[in-house]
């Protein structure tokens, strides 16, 4: 067969070098952001005229110095409330860290004795799995390079997670002091700060991988089969980090908001993050380690095993069987392609247009995705055509199916698209622009029954479409190239994840500028504006979630190909017992998730409520504003319950397909996946979007921006406390259980694909005994 355009020494460079730009790009975003100086000097970099040239202009008049207010007060105070939320950030992840380290260890040594005993730890060369005529190296190479991967993933996982918290933590009290300007400034430094995220994330996840790769060749040479199957370790490790990140840091956030929500808004009538409520560090802490770190691994995660399962099955198809270094690495190709892309469509937010008003933030985020979806499909197509043959044949379950370099275009395309569909119907469900909203909103006159009726119909509803758009996806690329084009369809999805993350990560960090705005004393103008910032990332991380949940399906049904394939399973017959016990175990798996989830959040809240309100009763002068509540003792309340509660969840998600394949084998773990995958989805979409409405519809009433809403308001009136009940009970959906679920169906597949040759062997001793 011929060969691509680009020849393979041209591929070794454009990787590397796309991830570095990807790096420097995000290095100058946050030099850009730190031009804005939290300290007390006069003026600092923030103000001086000579920057007036400048188009983001630094030289204008603050609103504080207009009204005749001190300012340097307001930046102290801004700067003290950043650093108390960036230390209990900080003590919270390195207290998680610590025990995700335990299990990061433990389960690396439980992979390398597994699959060491595939061939009982021998040395020697044995024939290939897909190709008896063949040596590739002994079984237990691939248990100590699946090990290292593990680990490499689980580490770029974690400093992937903790780069995001960093920068949200240094560019929270910027961002609320460049509001003093005008709107315009503040959602520069917001998304800019996503961006640093953004793009250091998928970069870096890009780079690792491509090294390991290199690594990895020198030993194995010519046995890609065993070398693409050691490397799928990465893609376990970066999602194991990711669940324990998403479940712990949601745990915190949630208990943390619903605690501060409950006794300050409900019970003692004072406003969002007021400084009086002694849970509002806490509160402020928690979008930082649950939607940030939390959010940054789970999409790590799901890039590298998507990335993980395209290689998988190229490494058995004519790319790998003829060894064309430069068509096997497409997968990692489209990602280079997407930082490039990302970053023009950054630029576009950043530079090329300039907000002026309240009313354009929401429309400068959706021209994002729009504009980074047009232009990577453009880019799409570039890499198709100079990295492939124009003919070529992928594995397909036991026989190679011939497929043409534009019918891979399509399968790619499809995927980014719908992840765009999914982006933009997320939007429709979850912002109060829309009528869903505030139909929710309206409910809330008869009070929080109506509420949580409509919310969850509204959940439920917004399931429809995305599903359609899944499986429109999952159905042209199947039809195209079997599970390789499911594959490159979840990275089609994720090949814009650099915006994703920027317009994901701005979210909380505008709600973290709000916070210190109130806290710190601001006017009310800025206090407004900073609302504005924060409805619209309300929306972004619905959308945001949406992406991870769309993208999560595509990439465990790939996962689930190359773990049927791996574990030499013909055909997965739902009517023989076998499959069809574990399908219904499988769909069951993520209401007990939720469940458990749910559960440790109304704990850790139960305690997070009964410390405010005894802070509220026995500090005297607290609600007048002359004391100061003890915000230590609700961080550690959080902390302490998010890292306790963390554990049973992450135990049945990483448990569950090492008991299924090792008792009841591989073909009764294949009905697990297929279960959890399909009833994972469909919760995890109503979830966060039941959630998010929620959300917005007490945004809604709160802002009273229109007739209608103004009818439902004000603050503290009977709708309006209705929609905060209605708000708090969507918090543990929407930013605990809902963006969980989507890593326990990826983590499920991708933990039996690294295990397959170990169930494949040993598995199923149950039905062996009966």
């Amino acid at each position: 067969m011929e060969s691509a355009l680009l020849p393979g020494i041209g591929t070794q460079v454009v990787i590397p070098v796309c991830a570095i730009v990807g790096i420097v790009f995000s290095l100058f975003q946050w030099y850009l952001v730190s031009r804005v100086k939290v300290s007390s000097e006069r003026g600092g970099g923030a103000s001086s005229p000579t920057n007036n040239n400048n188009k983001n202009g630094y030289g204008d008049y603050l609103i504080e110095e207009e009204e005749g207010i001190n300012d340097q007060n307001v930046v102290v105070k801004c700067a003290d409330i950043q650093n108390a939320i960036s230390e209990g950030a900080t003590s919270f992840l390195f207290t998680e860290y610590q025990y995700v380290g335990i299990f990061m260890i433990a389960f690396a040594i439980l992979i390398f004795l597994f699959l060491g005993s595939v061939e009982s730890f021998s040395t020697k060369s044995q024939p290939c799995t897909y190709n008896k005529e063949k040596l590739c190296k002994p079984a237990l190479a691939t248990a100590i390079f699946s090990t290292v991967s593990f680990l490499l993933g689980a580490v770029t996982s974690v400093i992937s997670g903790f780069l995001g918290m960093k920068i949200a933590t240094y560019a929270n009290a910027r961002t609320t002091l460049e509001a003093r300007k005008g709107v315009g400034k503040a959602f520069i430094v917001a998304f800019r700060s996503g961006a640093v995220m953004g793009f250091l994330l998928a970069a870096n996840g890009l780079l690792v991988l491509y090294i390991a790769i290199n690594l990895f060749k020198l030993y194995y040479g010519d046995d890609w089969e065993g070398l693409f199957e050691a490397i799928t370790g990465y893609g376990l490790g970066g999602s194991s980090m990711a669940l324990f990140g998403r479940v712990g840091g949601g745990i915190y956030t949630k208990a943390a908001d619903v605690g501060a929500d409950l006794v300050g808004k409900v019970e003692r009538n004072i406003p969002e993050d007021d400084p009086r409520n002694p849970a509002v560090i806490a509160d402020n802490v928690g979008d930082n380690v649950g939607d940030i770190a939390g959010m940054g691994s789970d999409l790590f995660g799901s890039y590298a095993e998507s990335s993980c399962a395209a290689l998988v099955v190229a490494s058995i198809s004519s790319f790998g069987i003829e060894h064309d270094f430069t068509s096997m690495c497409y997968p990692l190709l489209i990602s280079s392609m997407g930082i490039l892309v990302c970053l023009i469509t950054t630029l576009f937010a950043t530079d090329f247009f300039e907000i002026k008003a309240v009313e354009e933030i929401e429309p400068a985020l959706k021209k994002q995705l729009i504009i980074s979806t047009a232009l990577m499909t453009v880019g799409i197509a570039i890499v198709t055509w100079t990295c492939l043959p124009s003919s070529f044949t992928i594995f397909n379950f036991g026989a190679q199916k011939v497929v043409k370099n534009w019918e891979l275009f399509l399968c790619v395309a499809v995927g980014l698209w719908a992840g765009l569909i999914i982006g933009f119907v997320t939007e429709y469900y979850t912002s109060n622009a829309y009528s869903p909203v505030q139909d929710v909103a309206d409910s809330c006159r008869t009070g929080a029954a109506t509420n949580v009726i409509f919310g969850l119909a509204l959940g439920y509803k917004s399931v429809i479409i995305p599903i359609f758009a899944i499986a429109i996806a999952i159905f042209v690329s199947f039809s195209f190239a079997a599970m390789y084009g499911i594959a490159v369809a979840a990275l089609g999805m994720l090949s814009t994840i650099a915006t994703g993350l920027a317009i994901d990560a701005y979210g909380p960090i505008s709600d973290n500028a709000g916070g210190i705005a109130e806290m710190a004393g601001m006017s009310h103008r800025i206090r407004e504006r900073t609302d504005a910032l924060d409805a619209a990332g309300n929306t972004t991380a619905a959308i945001g979630k949406g992406f991870a949940i769309g993208s999560a399906a595509l990439v465990s049904l790939a996962l689930f190909g190359a773990f049927v394939s791996r574990a030499a399973i013909s055909t997965v017959d739902v009517l023989t017992p076998q499959v069809f016990i574990g399908l219904i175990v499988g769909a069951m798996l993520p209401y007990w998730f939720s469940a458990m989830t749910m559960k440790s959040v109304g704990s850790a809240a139960l305690k997070m409520v009964e410390e405010v309100r005894r802070q509220f009763n026995t500090i005297p002068g607290l609600m007048e504003g002359h004391a100061k509540p003890d915000y230590a003792t609700c961080v550690k309340i959080s902390t302490d319950a998010s890292i306790k509660e963390m554990i049973p969840p992450g135990a049945l998600v990483m448990l569950t397909p090492l008991i299924v394949g090792i008792f009841f084998g591989v073909e009764t773990l294949s009905g697990v996946l297929a279960g959890a995958l399909v009833s994972g989805v469909q919760i995890a979409i109503s979830a966060s979007n039941t959630g998010g409405a929620w959300d917005n519809a007490k945004k809604y009433i709160e802002a009273g921006a229109s007739e209608h809403a103004r009818t439902l308001g004000p603050k503290g009136s009977e709708p309006h406390k209705a929609a905060v009940i209605g708000d708090t009970i969507g918090d543990p959906l929407k930013d605990t259980s809902g963006p969980s679920l989507n890593i326990l169906i990826k983590l499920m597949a991708v933990e039996s694909l690294v295990f397959a040759p170990f169930f494949a062997t040993h598995g199923g001793i149950l039905f062996k005994i009966f």
